[in-house]
């Protein structure tokens, strides 16, 4: 019996677990298309790196649950010399009187499903942490476990490396186009040649929206730039959090400083394609002004490099979209995480894995997440995004 031959479009941190999973369940021969294998302007590794389990939508709680536990045995799954040195250091997200029942209401579906996240009122927060300006709060919210950051190069030189040990091969260069018959995709082009598929995976991370048009499938998948500033000042960062403001600005701890971003404003936020300039006026009119309101210790910060990524956002919903496509039954999508692609990657990719191999969702049901709501102009937002 032939042994079904499986291509993967995007050699990121999903695209590489995606690899390691089917071939783990002997799902197929494996082919990864990666077309910059040093991965310098790579998402996963210009990303901040960072996991939580404080979402709106359920599924994205149940897929960070198992990231984490997928994190903390890393070294149990890719060997004993791998080291993604997982900090986890939980998230304090702010919340203002406007949000708080909301958030109280997210908080109590969290918890409901195995999350562990403590409510802080202004007089509690103030006393845990007497860096932070609790004026204009009305509560906030701490993870205790599963939370964190870690090195997300780390982790995706040991998925490549645990993927090609399985069997995987990779494929350096760009998918070009696809060739279809009927309800399926045969084959994909890439360096003029034709790598015949019964499985395609769409992981392209930012690529995947123009990856989909190759097909003449509009999937609301697209690059947006972001910048991370790296920065020093009077305030210890031992034992702190990743801090995320009412205002959007974020920081942690780094090194022996601290990183953080924001948002650039929804009208100055175009399609980032090759656009990896860090947005140094960002920093000047937006972060440094928001972030010192709330953290005072930060008007005496000193700012060093900057460097900028891109999030794969998915303008319908801002989650991800992962499943086969319904008219193109064996076209599979694994992307559109919107900023938590890095976190939500160990679930995904087993998610794929099992759909392929097994014909369904066995650890984690993705359904909610299938392209049929963007189809069905279904949108199910996710609330939770920074």
């Amino acid at each position: 019996m032939r042994e079904q031959q499986i291509v993967i479009v995007g050699g990121g941190i999903i695209g590489c677990l995606t690899a390691w999973s089917l071939r783990k369940l002997g799902a197929g021969a494996v082919a990864v298309i990666e077309r910059d294998p040093t991965y310098r302007f790579a998402s996963t590794a210009l990303s901040a790196a960072s996991i939580r389990t404080q979402f709106g939508c359920p599924v994205n709680v149940e897929l960070s649950l198992y990231g984490a536990r997928f994190l903390k045995t890393v070294a149990a799954e890719f060997g004993d010399d791998v080291d993604i040195g997982f900090n986890e250091g939980g998230y304090l997200i702010l919340g203002d009187e406007r949000t708080a029942a909301l958030r109280r209401e997210a908080l109590a579906m969290q918890r409901g499903m195995g999350a562990e996240i403590e409510e802080l009122d202004p007089a509690a927060l103030a006393g845990a942490f007497p860096w932070l300006s609790a004026d204009g709060l009305a509560m906030a919210t701490l993870g205790k476990r599963d939370e964190g950051w870690f090195d997300a190069w780390s982790l995706l030189q040991a998925a490549r490396r645990a993927a090609i040990r399985a069997g995987a091969s990779f494929v350096t260069g760009t998918a070009t186009g696809f060739s279809a018959t009927g309800s399926r995709v045969t084959a994909v082009e890439v360096n003029g040649a034709s790598l015949p598929c019964d499985w395609c995976v769409n992981a392209a991370g930012p690529s995947s929206g123009a990856v989909a048009a190759l097909l003449g499938i509009d999937l609301p998948v697209r690059p947006r730039k972001r910048t991370v500033f790296q920065f020093k000042a009077p305030l210890p960062g031992a034992g702190m959090p990743m801090l995320f403001d009412i205002s959007g600005a974020w920081m942690r701890p780094e090194g022996d400083g601290f990183i953080g971003g924001i948002q650039p404003d929804e009208t100055n936020d175009p399609d980032a394609d090759g656009d990896f300039e860090p947005d140094h006026a960002l920093f000047e009119e937006r972060f440094w002004p928001l972030i010192a309101a709330r953290v005072p210790a930060l008007e005496q910060l000193r700012v060093g490099r900057a460097w900028a990524g891109h999030y794969e956002m998915c303008l319908f919903d801002h989650n991800g979209v992962v499943g086969p496509h319904p008219e193109l039954a064996n076209l599979i999508f694994a992307t559109g995480f919107s900023g938590h692609g890095v976190m939500h990657a160990p679930g995904v990719a087993r998610g794929v894995a099992e759909r392929i191999a097994f014909g369904e969702y066995r650890s984690i049901d993705l359904s909610p997440l299938a392209f049929d709501r963007v189809a069905a102009n279904a949108p199910m937002p996710e609330s939770a995004i920074y």
